[in-house]
């Protein structure tokens, strides 16, 4: 019988610990026999994987609509190139960040017409919607200490732009509790991945 597709999204502020934990759980998941596609946001085709070196480079200059209009341009490609095709193929999708990174850093932290980008976000995915999005919350402190020493030019922003961004995050949340679920970060990896899993075992039907 062919197995349920299933598309998982992490989400959280920058050096909330959502890469490290989307690795684990591609193994996690790996271990059980499914097919497992990982991508992230924005990225994984050639032409959203350019658009990142724009959107992240730190000589860049635009506004906050411009690079609003790249992120969904990068997220469509995606959608299209790679999300879709996987998850009518029967797969396993986790995705490093989805349109709810837009609407908080984007909607919230730039403070754009939350309205508009949500908008955007559904010409740019179309019908594709997240199954499971998981939201690493952490305080900020915590958050700016785990960053390597070379920034982004995101993660160049204000301690007063991520207040607002994990703001967002947060009443995504609190709007879409059967979607997105919070999960503290701020402990240990080994517990923080524990509760992971309790999610992915429940999609997945997991012993």
């Amino acid at each position: 019988m062919k197995r349920k597709s299933l598309f998982v999204t992490f989400e959280g502020i920058d050096g909330c610990g959502k890469s490290t934990h989307l690795d684990l759980a591609a193994r996690y998941i790996r271990n059980f026999t499914y097919p497992v596609t990982v991508v992230r946001e924005p990225g994984s085709t050639a032409v959203a994987e350019r658009i990142r070196e724009v959107l992240l480079d730190r000589r860049s200059t635009m506004t906050a609509v411009t690079e609003l209009l790249l992120y969904e341009a990068a997220r469509a490609d995606l959608t299209v190139a790679k999300i879709e095709p996987a998850l009518k193929a029967g797969r396993i999708v986790l995705c490093d960040r989805f349109y709810d990174s837009t609407t908080a850093y984007q909607g919230y932290g730039r403070r754009l017409d939350i309205k508009t980008v949500r908008q955007l976000n559904s010409v740019a995915v179309g019908a594709i919607r997240p199954d499971l999005t998981l939201l690493f919350d952490v305080d900020l402190k915590t958050a700016f200490a785990r960053r390597g020493a070379e920034l982004d030019r995101l993660e160049c922003e204000s301690l007063a732009f991520f207040r607002r961004v994990r703001a967002g995050f947060l009443k995504i949340a609190r709007q879409e509790p059967h979607r997105v679920k919070i999960i503290n970060s701020s402990g240990p990896i080994d517990d923080v991945f524990a509760e992971v899993k309790v999610y992915l075992r429940r999609k997945l039907s997991l012993a």
